[in-house]
């Protein structure tokens, strides 16, 4: 079918509405397949009422809520326990019936430069943390209607309600992102050469052990998350105690730049072999948030060699 081709534009803009349905890339890039396998299935029956790409969400936002169904939610170590004082704490795995939130490659999910800019904000990982703690059906109104924009009455015909309760709860939506998301103010785009400064110095701190270079990285209010554990620091004190200790000598690190979640990233390498991927905030001042995420199949994930390049 010719026309049923023509959705294929339309993948990675439904990727990044998955994921931030869902906050697990692996995840939403299964519900990306089902979407389009049950528009496959109905093509046929497709009477033009909306526009395809209302369609489109349609299926992928019920896909999402369906899959909502049979997990709790994702969320980051802040979201589950209190900073850990002690440096040597053996992070402990979440409670039952919550996981992890996972990082999303910026190239998967828009090509188009101008595109990019306009995703960066509503991928951040503050948001799609944020985000886990609001119902499913108040997480999909929030995102279709501030985030996408659809129109009130379109979002009411995806989720087979009233305009009435789309507003209704769209206002305990917003009500609850308030009081759960965290005031960041300004956060530097990837490509601000502010935010460059601080990713080299982040970069120096750990493949040359160099400590100077790491506290010039952090602003005084910053957290470093190990997320896979329930363990994270908060403060410039605590966080410069883990990360030169982690540092180790020089040259046991080596990392690469990317970009996740609309925010400066790296991919890393320890001795040689892959470790993960670090995401960073920047802001004026410093960098307030690290979250580690220590799987070595992500390096691979974002398109990077499987084993450390040379210098």
């Amino acid at each position: 079918m010719e026309e049923f081709a023509d959705l294929e534009p339309f993948r990675k803009e439904l990727l990044a509405h998955c994921y931030r349905m869902l906050a697990s890339v692996h995840e939403a890039e299964d519900a990306v397949q089902e979407t389009y396998l049950r528009a496959w299935r109905a093509w046929a029956d497709f009477e033009g009422r909306s526009s395809v790409r209302v369609w489109l969400y349609r299926i992928a936002t019920n896909v999402c809520l369906t899959a909502l169904e049979q997990r709790g939610r994702r969320a980051l170590p802040s979201g589950i326990v209190a900073p850990s004082t002690e440096l040597d704490t053996v992070g402990a795995q979440a409670p039952d019936g919550i996981g992890w939130i996972e990082p999303i490659p910026e190239s998967r999910v828009a090509d188009d430069p101008a595109a990019i800019v306009t995703l960066r904000e509503s991928l951040r990982l503050a948001l799609i943390a944020a985000l886990q703690y609001l119902p499913p059906k108040q997480r999909a109104v929030l995102i279709l209607r501030e985030v996408l924009a659809f129109p009130a009455a379109e979002v009411a015909t995806m989720l087979d309600t009233s305009v009435a309760a789309v507003k209704s709860t769209l206002q305990r939506a917003r009500a609850r992102i308030d009081e759960t998301a965290p005031t960041q103010g300004e956060v530097y785009e990837p490509t601000d050469p502010a935010a460059r400064a601080l990713l080299e110095d982040y970069i120096a701190g750990f493949e040359n052990a160099d400590t100077a270079a790491l506290e010039r990285a952090l602003r005084a209010d910053a957290a470093l998350e190990m997320v896979g554990t329930t363990t994270w620091f908060s403060g410039l004190v605590t966080c410069m105690k883990v990360m030169v200790s982690a540092a180790g000598e020089p040259g046991d690190w080596r990392m690469i730049p990317v970009i996740a979640n609309g925010q400066p990233a790296v991919g890393s390498y320890y001795k040689g072999e892959p470790y993960g991927i670090a995401v960073l905030t920047p802001t004026p001042g410093g960098l307030t948030h690290i979250h580690v995420f220590s799987t070595p199949s992500l390096v691979t994930y974002f398109g990077l060699p499987p084993t450390a390049p040379g210098p």
